[in-house]
């Protein structure tokens, strides 16, 4: 081969595996499943003593009270930590976004939650909404 095809050829070779190896090129990657940073079995535990009484067993919502969290577009909008900031502060029944007429108290009434224990309750809302 001449020296004036080659060095182009090459040229083309390692430009190629630059775009490979930074992901380049390629088809585009699957979304990314989103892994929770809380512990799904101890939330399901604090759920069950803090969350059941208004949003039912499973998330199924109460009528009157909480709202279904399984199919909640509200919650899978948020990441963990705009679901976590809410549940900090929780919703009064006069904000507007309140449709059911009933408080939701800063962290679900429960005083003694732990950031963590809020992220744990988040962990096993999320195992619920996968599951429909």
């Amino acid at each position: 081969m001449k020296k004036t095809v080659v060095m182009p050829l090459i040229i083309v070779l390692m430009l190629s595996a630059v775009l490979v190896a930074c992901g380049g090129g390629g088809a585009a990657p699957a979304e990314e499943e989103v892994v929770s940073r809380g512990n799904a079995e101890n939330g399901k535990t604090l759920y069950n003593t803090t969350c059941i009484a208004c949003h039912g067993d499973g998330g199924i919502g109460v009528e009157g009270l909480g709202k279904p969290l399984t199919t909640s577009e509200f919650v899978s909008g948020m990441n963990d930590d705009e679901f976590h900031a809410f549940l900090l502060v929780g919703r009064p029944s006069s904000d507007p976004a309140n449709t059911t007429g009933v408080d939701m108290p800063p962290k679900g009434g429960n005083p003694a939650l732990t950031d963590d224990n809020l992220y744990d309750i988040i962990a096993y809302i999320r195992t619920l909404q996968a599951a429909n």
